[in-house]
């Protein structure tokens, strides 16, 4: 279990994303958070090698103020659909124009994450395909007036009102949500007993 794993570490996610720290709640895990205020551009690689590139870079940046023996973790979310990115959207229509992209169709949900302990770094990543119903402009337009959307990559989240839009889902929940919590734990346990010859 992580909350035994972790037990005597502290633990920082260099995030300030709610559902994040949430995730690690839930586990039993009291992680502080340092949010990294790093720039996340979306340069043109693949989207499991930029959400990768962007968790290890947030690692790094919190890793370079802390000492070594915390346990330090990044991560980063990102919608793909039909070769574009969808981040965070920065108005009402950009989040409108997200929204009626997924109305319908299947798209992907990529995190990254980055682990640093003891100046050793693993980094992964996780997909997961969701597919939307059918939504009308009308609730569209109700559910951006809720606000909700604005934080979200993808101008939506798996766990809220936007719950309610999602048909099905193949891959982690927790993926969707921001952070896939199996398989983090079972690298973590693989870097643990490579740094620290811990006997798991």
């Amino acid at each position: 279990m992580l909350s035994i794993i972790l037990k005597n570490k502290k633990v920082v996610l260099a995030s300030e994303s709610p559902r994040r720290k949430e995730i690690f709640k839930n586990v039993g895990i009291n992680a502080l958070q340092m949010p990294s205020n790093i720039d996340e551009p979306n340069i043109d690689i693949r989207p499991h090698l930029l959400v990768k590139h962007h968790a290890e870079n947030k690692a790094k940046a919190v890793a370079s103020h802390l000492d070594d023996k915390c346990v330090i973790i990044g991560s980063d979310t990102l919608v793909f659909f039909e070769d574009k990115v969808l981040g965070k959207p920065k108005n009402k229509y950009e989040a409108y124009s997200h929204l009626r992209m997924l109305s319908g169709k299947k798209h992907s949900v990529y995190t990254g994450v980055a682990i640093i302990y003891k100046k050793q770094l693993v980094s992964f990543y996780e997909k997961t395909i969701v597919e939307f119903d059918d939504l009308s402009d009308k609730v569209i337009d109700q559910y951006i007036e809720t606000g909700d959307c604005f934080d979200k990559a993808g101008g939506y989240g798996i766990q809220g009102i936007s719950s309610q839009f999602i048909k099905k889902i193949n891959g982690c929940y927790f993926n969707v949500m921001g952070f896939p919590i199996n398989k983090f734990a079972r690298e973590l346990k693989k870097l643990l007993i490579e740094v620290d010859n811990e006997n798991i």
